[in-house]
């Protein structure tokens, strides 16, 4: 009897620590991403993908520098035009060496994701600095402009096509907290992150995405594990049939 409540034991404690373990986002070997979508930039931000779904990605990126500007404004596409401008003459001369620097991509968009129903949102809008200019840039005339450190972090990324406006970002935003919600995954509810990779000239195959920061371990859809934890459920179920039959007989 003691034997067998051993058993039982370890069992359920397998069952519980494999359940958590099919829920946790499986990593793949690094991949260094060759952005296929970044066409229109000789530089484009680099990631590893550590997972990926059919409804979203999970990223790591490495430490990067980046030049920002604040806007204020009632829709992520007003302030985004305000700060672009900004951003746009830093990079074509606006700065203490009078240099020109490559666009690069994506452009981010910081997006609250609390705002008051009749009121402004405070957006901030960055810049990737090519690799020349990472440690030491040159600093902006405006001083509406800050430079931005983005530490070494991981991402939850959802993809879609088209424009990037206000209404379209949101709701990729929503589509994305809600499937991140209904996998339990950790994420910073703060804000999220619109991201660009095309310039308004490119009409065909955009490609943006919504960026969450993950907090604590990287979660996805457990579905398409299920088939494998169902085996796994089949088989504890046989288990505990065969050593309850087996106790049943030394009884006897």
């Amino acid at each position: 009897i003691l034997h067998f409540s051993n058993l039982i034991s370890k069992i359920f404690k397998f069952d519980f620590f494999h359940n958590i373990v099919l829920r946790l986002c499986v990593r793949y070997r690094p991949s260094n991403s060759t952005n296929s979508y970044c066409t229109e930039s000789k530089e484009c931000l680099q990631f590893d993908l550590l997972c990926r779904t059919k409804e979203y990605e999970v990223r790591h990126y490495s430490p990067t520098r980046w030049v920002s500007t604040d806007a204020e404004a009632y829709f992520m596409g007003v302030g985004a035009a305000m700060a672009f401008r900004r951003l746009y003459q830093y990079i074509t001369g606006a700065n203490e060496r009078g240099v020109e620097i490559e666009m690069t991509a994506p452009v981010m968009i910081k997006v609250p994701e609390q705002t008051q129903m009749w009121g402004p949102a405070l957006y901030t809008l960055s810049f990737l600095l090519p690799s020349a200019f990472q440690h030491n840039p040159p600093a902006p005339t405006n001083d509406k402009l800050y430079f931005t450190d983005m530490p070494e972090t991981d991402v939850y990324v959802w993809s879609y096509g088209g424009w990037m406006l206000s209404i379209t970002s949101r709701l990729h935003a929503h589509l994305l907290t809600k499937e991140l919600n209904r996998v339990g995954a950790n994420y910073n509810h703060t804000h999220h992150y619109a991201v660009g990779y095309d310039s308004p000239l490119k009409l065909l195959n955009r490609h943006n995405e919504v960026w969450y920061l993950v907090e604590e371990e990287p979660v996805v859809d457990p579905d398409p594990t299920n088939q494998l934890f169902s085996l796994t459920s089949g088989l504890i179920h046989n288990v505990l049939h065969f050593c309850i039959n087996q106790t049943k007989k030394k009884s006897i």
